[in-house]
């Protein structure tokens, strides 16, 4: 979180240099590409390829334990650490651009920075500790992933994904999974009730 702080405030006082990032450096197929579509569709493959190889090895089942143990020692913490990193730079370049867009004032994206850093850093824990008691919310953050993946890349090529799309689909998602919970969390009781008469 800190990382985070530090990296989005060092971009936020190169403000033209961010903004020169969205001039086009080439064409191709009639689409302009600047720095900043460049960054989007590598980020956009990365997180396609992270998610789909973490929902892999996810799905791997117990018959596959020595696979999965394998290449949880091969993630490193330096190795973790550099993904998180890597991955915030792509959404924080993204982030200031229409932060930019948004205002002239660097004080208000500060706030703005350093407020929603701390609601992650507040959530963190009660999100850690309810995960771990729902694993399949695993699943369907690494669906989350995937989509907005595919939504950096489209966006990297030129074809904009309104944003209202993909947090309307998130949402739909989020609420489905949560009548998934209501109904383990009663079966659970239920189960509970009868195996106590």
């Amino acid at each position: 979180m800190g990382v985070a702080v530090v990296l989005r405030l060092a971009l936020l006082s190169v403000v033209a240099t961010i903004v020169s990032l969205t001039e086009p450096l080439f064409t191709v197929a009639g689409h302009d590409y600047s720095w900043r579509d460049l960054v989007l569709v590598a980020g956009g493959l990365f997180l396609i390829w992270k998610a789909t190889g973490e929902i892999h090895h996810y799905t791997l089942g117990d018959d596959d334990a020595e696979i999965t143990a394998a290449g949880a020692a091969g993630a490193t913490m330096v190795g973790v650490v550099a993904q998180i990193i890597l991955l915030d730079a792509v959404f924080s370049i993204d982030s200031i651009v229409t932060a930019i867009g948004m205002t002239d004032h660097v004080d208000v994206m500060v706030t703005a920075i350093l407020i929603s850093v701390g609601v992650m850093m507040a959530a963190a824990g009660p999100l850690s500790r309810f995960i771990g008691a729902n694993p399949t919310i695993i699943m369907l953050a690494l669906g989350f992933l995937l989509m907005i993946g595919m939504a950096l890349l489209a966006d990297g090529m030129g074809f904009r994904v309104p944003k209202e799309y993909i947090y309307a689909s998130m949402a739909f998602a989020g609420l489905i999974e949560a009548l998934n919970l209501v109904r383990r969390a009663r079966r659970r009781r239920k189960t509970g009730k009868t195996a106590e008469n």
